[in-house]
């Protein structure tokens, strides 16, 4: 009997498999930088990966002109998928819910997947407004201004022409620059200011932390299902240096400077590992936004001094 039609097919079937492997393990860096700016969550970017590797192997290869922007288009449809699949059914925290946190130490050299979630200082602060914008304005602000997707690739994604798909990134670039998201450029102006903030914290210093907080400061704490361990939100400067002056001094030895999401910010940590992370936003020498994670199932992935 003669099965060289099958052998051939089977061939066929892994010389694709292979040829999708090859470029999808090139690209990585890049598409979980993606799908963490689209998610705001390391799990759930990994979950994004596994399902565009999927529906990769699933594909013709022989249809596909440019794989890498045909990845990054996977990536984009496998998020909006469950970013859509979250509005349909939103969880319902009883306090703050941030992103999970990308933690380095100050000055440590990051490997080539965390240097590429780290590119453009996507800071803590930022995920939180992304994650105010509706689906598509999201993915079209995520594919077109942090990666430069062209808008007639990102339309097909989001079921809108290329004119509305720019429309879509338009607006959700105009949320992002109303607000105090984007910290100073300058990473040692931002560690001056967050170390001072941490002194003046140990020492319950209130008129020290007054001095680097912005008039309008906001303090946001993710405490997961522990909604008991400290206040949701904490608007202006009085009440966040209270709140610092009274709390800073019991933590003074576990906490030190780090790096939060390519931004500065303060690690926490005991011999059991990290409990708590603080991403810090400074703009023209004031602290504006303070974003403390307390939730341990966001701290898993965080390492620090390791």
């Amino acid at each position: 009997m003669d099965d060289t039609g099958d052998d051939t097919g089977d061939d066929t079937v892994t010389d694709d498999r292979q040829w999708f492997a090859d470029h999808f393990a090139e690209q990585r860096p890049r598409l979980r930088a993606v799908a963490y700016r689209m998610l705001g969550s390391m799990s759930e970017a990994e979950d994004a990966l596994q399902e565009a590797w999927i529906r990769s192997i699933r594909s013709d290869s022989t249809s596909i002109n440019n794989i890498n922007g045909w990845l990054t288009t996977v990536v984009g449809r496998v998020c909006i998928d469950i970013l859509r699949a979250r509005q349909a059914h939103p969880e319902t925290p009883a306090g703050t819910s941030l992103p999970e946190p990308l933690v380095s130490a100050h000055g440590e050299r990051a490997d080539p997947e965390t240097a590429a979630l780290l590119a453009d200082s996507v800071g803590l602060a930022l995920l939180v407004v992304l994650d105010t914008l509706d689906p598509a304005e999201r993915l079209a602000f995520v594919l077109h201004d942090m990666f430069g997707v062209p808008f007639d690739e990102i339309a097909p994604i989001v079921d809108r022409t290329p004119a509305a798909a720019r429309q879509l990134a338009s607006r959700a670039r105009r949320r992002v620059r109303g607000t105090s998201s984007v910290p100073d450029a300058d990473l040692a102006t931002q560690h001056r200011v967050a170390t001072a903030f941490l002194e003046a914290a140990r020492a319950g210093d209130f008129e020290g932390l007054i001095k680097v907080l912005h008039p309008d400061v906001v303090f946001r704490v993710d405490t997961g299902p522990r909604t008991w361990l400290a206040p949701a939100l904490l608007v202006g400067a009085d009440a966040v240096a209270e709140h610092a002056a009274a709390h800073g001094p019991r933590f003074a030895t576990l906490c030190h400077p780090a790096v939060v999401n390519g931004a500065a910010g303060i690690v926490a940590k005991t011999r059991g590992g990290i409990i708590a992370v603080v991403g810090i936003t400074v703009v023209q020498e004031r602290i504006v936004e303070i974003d403390l994670i307390l939730d341990s199932d966001k701290l898993t992935r965080a390492t620090f001094g390791e």
